[in-house]
């Protein structure tokens, strides 16, 4: 007799893969159902169906995965390699920085060079990350419409700067930048100034109480040449002391080009070796 489905005189008798129906009924073993050793995966099969099993199954896996990354740190005295020359922002870099950060510079420019040589080629040494041990938040990141900052101190002139803030297509035809012109007509008090010294010390910012006392007159002249600088270079190491823009007034600019010009200064990487220890 024929195995063929097909043919007038098959017979499902005459093969033996096939069950006929009123058999199967009889056995209680219906046709075309699952074969037996799929039935280990119904309790996964359970678990997808069910939103609220799956919401608690994944809740724990999340937090015993949390706990597992957490807490050896508990165990840590520092998660940082300490650098020297890193130090807080004096009060104009620190105000500087808030405008940079106002202005939404970050979404266009990361702070992070990765190890990789085409990065450390074109940018410098990469990242560490005591270089922003002090940043609240930090400006670490991969978005680059723009070249990244991490290493710009120094690399460019305060007069670059200020055409490139002013009309940055002035100086790169191709930038896609808006103008910043403004900056350089926004006057920048210094009344408040301590008070964001303090705030950064709440959140553990070594700011002392000479610094938070002396915040106002170390923002002033840090933009004035003239001035007597001393003790603001002996309270923040490495601090530029000039007219970042070149107006008699202290403004906005001079704030945010001081931020920029003390960008990846502030540690010697000439002399510069990671700790191994760890």
């Amino acid at each position: 007799m024929s195995k063929d489905p097909k043919d007038p005189n098959y017979d499902p008798a005459d093969d033996p893969k096939v069950v006929a129906p009123k058999e199967a009924m009889a056995t209680g073993d219906l046709p075309n159902e699952l074969p037996h050793h799929t039935k280990t995966i119904t309790f996964h099969q359970r678990l997808e169906r069910n939103a609220t099993l799956l919401l608690a199954a994944s809740f724990a896996v999340v937090t015993i995965g949390g706990i597992v990354e957490i807490a050896p740190l508990f165990w840590l005295e520092n998660t940082i390699e300490e650098v020297e020359g890193v130090r807080p922002y004096s009060p104009l870099e620190l105000a500087g920085r808030d405008i940079y950060i106002r202005e939404g510079c970050y979404n266009c420019h990361s702070q992070m060079i990765r190890p990789m040589r085409d990065e450390t080629e074109r940018y410098g040494h990469y990242s560490l990350a005591a270089e922003s041990m002090y940043d609240h938040p930090f400006q670490w990141g991969s978005k680059r419409t723009g070249p990244d900052l991490a290493r710009v101190g120094g690399r460019y002139s305060d007069e670059w700067h200020v055409d490139h803030l002013m009309d940055p297509q002035s100086v790169v035809p191709e930038s896609v930048m808006p103008k910043y012109a403004f900056l350089a007509n926004a006057r920048i008090e210094t009344d408040a100034v301590d008070d964001l010294l303090a705030t950064h010390r709440f959140v553990g910012v070594p700011y002392s109480d000479e610094m938070i006392a002396e915040a106002r007159v170390d923002m002033r002249v840090q933009a004035d040449p003239m001035g007597d600088s001393g003790g603001l270079v002996e309270r923040y190491p490495g601090a530029q002391v000039r007219n970042f823009d070149g107006l008699p007034e202290l403004t906005e600019m001079d704030a945010l080009i001081a931020y920029l010009q003390m960008l990846g200064t502030l540690v010697d990487f000439s002399t510069f070796t990671p700790d191994d220890s760890r």
